[in-house]
This record gives C-alpha cells, structure tokens and sequence, in this order.
C-alpha cells in the first residue's frame, strides 16, 4: 500500500482529485487531498496572508500531523511550486515527487518565471477584494480553460472553481536544501500537448529513464482522464 499526498492548482482544492482518489482507495492506498488556504472550501480564510509559502505550510503540516512517510508527493499545475517546497523543507517523509502537468521550478523562481505567458493572460480578467489581487475568476464554462469539454464536469467544476491570490504566482521558491531534494526520485506525469513548451533536457531524461508518462488530454488531466493518471500513480510506487 502507497500514501499519496495529491497538491492541487491555482483555483481549485482538493475536490478536484475526487475520481482520481477514489481508484485508488479502492485499490488499498492511503490518499490525502488538502485544499491550500483560500481556496475551495477553505476560500473564506482568503486574505493578504496567502501565498506560495502559506501553501507550502499548509501541506508539510499535513505530512506532520498526519505523521505520513514514505509519501507519494503530486502536485498538479501551480501545485508543483507548492510539492517542491515541501519537498525541500520535508525531504525525509517524502519518497516520490510527481509534477503533475506542473511547474518545475529552480530555486529562486516563481510561478511567473516558469509559465509567464499563461498566467499573464489570465491576469487581465482579474480583481482587486478587499486588497488582495485575484485572478482565474470562475465564470460558466470556465473549465474550458483547463482543457474539459465534458459538459458534466464543466457543470461540475463551475459549482467548486475559486478565485486565486496573484501573490502566490509572483512569489519566488525558496529551497533551503536542494541536495535532499535533488535525492528524491521525481516523475513526471505531463499532457502530450505541453510537452514541447517543457525543458527538452529534463524530459528526454526522465524518458530514458522510465520516469515520464505522456497522457493527450487537457491541462486538468486528472478530471478528464482520472484512470490513466491514477495507473500512472500506481507504476510511480512500483518503480
């Protein structure tokens, strides 16, 4: 039996990984879905305070409290920002890294750094609450813009979409150990469409070294294609 720990992205919380979760438990596996602070059904303790360090706390706190080891570390989009942190700060509960179509950030960049152009276009559409800079406003349809189509899970993801603070994406990663972070094995779990925008290097290594795993679907991969990401997960804690 595997733990897993799967970190979300920017505007959603830990109800996105719901079909994804429920393979694996019923395949025996011990799964943890935090929502980060300020978002999803944690939305009403958005404030100035949240950022990628708050997040980055939010789920080494769950590795502590929980005393989870040996943990499968996911994080999806923005979430890859968030599981390298933790990884950096907690690299002894943690086994496996997995960047889930995510960020793979260097030490001292930020979300802006690595996806810029993508962020950036959503920036316009966003709002200042209460002194905090919001962006991806839900709005219908909204999960379009990470690739779904299915009008059931756009209906589904319309009801749960939440604004997300601009700080966590232009705050920059501090690691304070990279060489227990270099340690631990990481894979990658990508859509065939953004490969070609990702490091040619890191890819054409973790390929050769069975550590890739290219799923052609949209970004939210784990709603649109939930059994294929969770076998993947499953291979990451056999190899």
């Amino acid at each position: 039996m595997a733990t897993y720990v799967l970190v979300h992205g920017g505007g959603h919380g830990g109800w996105c990984y719901g079909p994804v979760a429920r393979i694996l438990r019923a395949a025996g596996h011990e799964v943890h879905t935090p929502t980060l602070t300020g978002l999803g059904e944690r939305s009403h303790l958005l404030g100035p305070h949240v950022d990628l360090d708050l997040h980055i706390q939010d789920v080494s706190a769950v590795l502590h409290h929980e005393d989870l080891r040996e943990v499968i570390l996911v994080g999806h989009s923005y979430g890859g920002m968030v599981v390298t942190g933790v990884a950096d700060r907690m690299a002894g509960r943690v086994g496996r890294l997995v960047y889930l179509d995510a960020a793979t950030p260097a030490n001292g960049q930020s979300l802006h750094d690595v996806a810029g152009p993508v962020i950036d276009a959503a920036r316009p559409f966003g709002e200042v609450v209460d002194g905090v800079e919001l962006v991806l406003l839900p709005a219908p349809g909204a999960g379009a813009f990470y690739g779904v189509t299915d009008p059931g899970d756009l209906a589904w993801m319309d009801e749960r979409l939440t604004p997300h603070p601009w700080k966590c994406f232009e705050q920059p990663l501090k690691l304070t150990d990279e060489e227990a972070l270099r340690a631990i094995p990481q894979y990658h779990i990508v859509c065939t469409s953004t490969l070609a925008t990702r490091d040619p290097a890191l890819i054409e290594r973790a390929r050769a070294e069975g550590r890739l795993w290219d799923i052609d679907t949209g970004h939210d991969l784990m709603i649109t294609e939930p059994r294929a990401v969770a076998g993947a997960l499953q291979e990451v804690a056999t190899r």
